[in-house]
């Protein structure tokens, strides 16, 4: 079953969603993305349904046929600040706040969300395998985010964030272990099962 093109085909809507959430380094990213209803995007799908070449793919594809996209982010500092759902949420309204067309009706993949100024939105669990631009969002989140932390790699090797991308994999705790935290680590995340000495 495929997924819906549009919540409410009557008001010009946005998707919504971030990656990176559960990560213990690097910025929560998040995508706010306004399909074209004239330009259908064959294999949209949850990112996390897709592999990571298709990811790319369908970024090029979405960028060139979405009527309005936009992608922004919070750094681990802010995270440590306000915590991550809050960043999560932040990281959204500076992706809707970016879009050049203002949305009617914002669909947020998730239970929860902080209302955005005075237009009014629908939370969807597992959104992004129901609706296109909850999927075009994720996926831009995701391949924005992948890109930037296999950037940060390059500076931080002895971490594998190119591979783990900052997630709480074996060999990324193994490296905090032995190599401390970086100021890219989020310092109210628990970096180590055992909350092991970092310092």
């Amino acid at each position: 079953m495929g997924l819906k093109r549009f919540f409410q085909k009557e008001l010009i809507e946005a998707g919504c969603d971030e990656a990176g959430r559960g990560c213990l380094a690097g910025p929560v990213f998040a995508a706010a993305v306004i399909l074209d209803p004239k330009k259908p995007i064959a294999l949209l799908n949850d990112s996390k349904k897709l592999n990571e070449k298709l990811r790319f793919q369908l970024r090029s594809e979405i960028e060139e046929k979405a009527l309005a996209f936009a992608v922004s982010s919070c750094s681990n500092v802010e995270i440590d600040k306000i915590n991550i759902l809050k960043a999560s949420f932040l990281a959204m309204h500076r992706a809707i706040d970016s879009l050049k067309i203002v949305p009617q009706l914002l669909i947020i993949d998730g239970n929860r969300f902080t209302p955005y100024k005075q237009i009014q939105h629908h939370c969807i669990i597992k959104g992004d395998g129901k609706f296109q631009a909850i999927a075009a969002a994720s996926i831009l989140a995701k391949t924005y985010r992948d890109d930037f932390m296999t950037k940060l790699s390059e500076e931080f090797p002895q971490y594998n964030w190119k591979k783990n991308k900052g997630y709480p994999t074996l060999d990324h705790r193994n490296a905090i272990k032995n190599f401390g935290p970086t100021q890219h680590h989020r310092m109210t995340f628990t970096l180590l099962p055992s909350q092991i000495q970092l310092f």
